[in-house]
């Protein structure tokens, strides 16, 4: 074997060498690169699942407290509904003890202004109501009627049912004004009541 042959098997081993070496420097740059991705898109995921968790959190406080605000009645509703039954409370007290104070001499029975203004509407308001009132409804009412009285009984029913009632309530109101106050009282326009009698006593009374 000559010298030559020799020194070419030795470039050809460096070069073999050198080739794997480049070859194997490659492939670490590349495993690094890889490696730098995979920590990148690894960070990139817990900061979105982080960022998830902490919209749900944000959303759950969110429903609980609506739904904490929804259990909870509001403080002015409860206030006024308390208020609102205690006059109702009040109110039915004294109506209970006007009802059942025996009846004078010259007073209105409640129980037959109540039947009478309930069946026969405003002219059941003549027997304790304020004439003032009660003949201008009547008269509204007889007219009324016989123009109602021509249509289908299903359309009159609705209208029957609350007025009925109306008026009843208002004949016991009545009987109870008339035997509190010894005479017939209003019940509407009292306002107007009220400004005839200022204008009577004249300004600066």
């Amino acid at each position: 074997m000559s010298a030559d042959d020799d020194d070419v098997r030795a470039r050809l081993a460096a070069l073999e060498a050198e080739v794997r070496a480049d070859t194997a420097a490659q492939q670490a740059r590349k495993e690094a690169a890889l490696a730098k991705v995979r920590e990148q898109r690894a960070r990139q995921e817990a900061e979105r699942q982080a960022l998830r968790e902490r919209q749900a959190e944000v959303h759950g406080r969110g429903k609980r407290r609506a739904a904490h605000d929804d259990d909870e009645p509001d403080t002015d509703d409860l206030v006024g509904g308390a208020l609102t039954v205690a006059k109702g409370a009040r109110l039915a007290r004294t109506a209970k003890a006007e009802l059942q104070r025996p009846r004078e001499k010259g007073e209105k029975s409640w129980l037959a202004s109540t039947l009478l203004s309930t069946f026969f509407g405003p002219v059941g308001w003549l027997y304790a109501g304020s004439l003032r009132e009660a003949i201008p409804a009547s008269v509204g009412y007889i007219l009324a009627a016989s123009i109602l009285t021509r249509l289908p009984l299903f359309l009159l029913m609705p209208v029957m049912m609350v007025a009925m009632p109306v008026s009843g309530i208002a004949g016991l109101v009545y009987a109870i004004q008339h035997n509190r106050h010894g005479k017939r009282m209003r019940l509407f326009d009292k306002d107007d009541d009220a400004k005839a009698k200022a204008k009577r006593l004249g300004p600066g009374t």
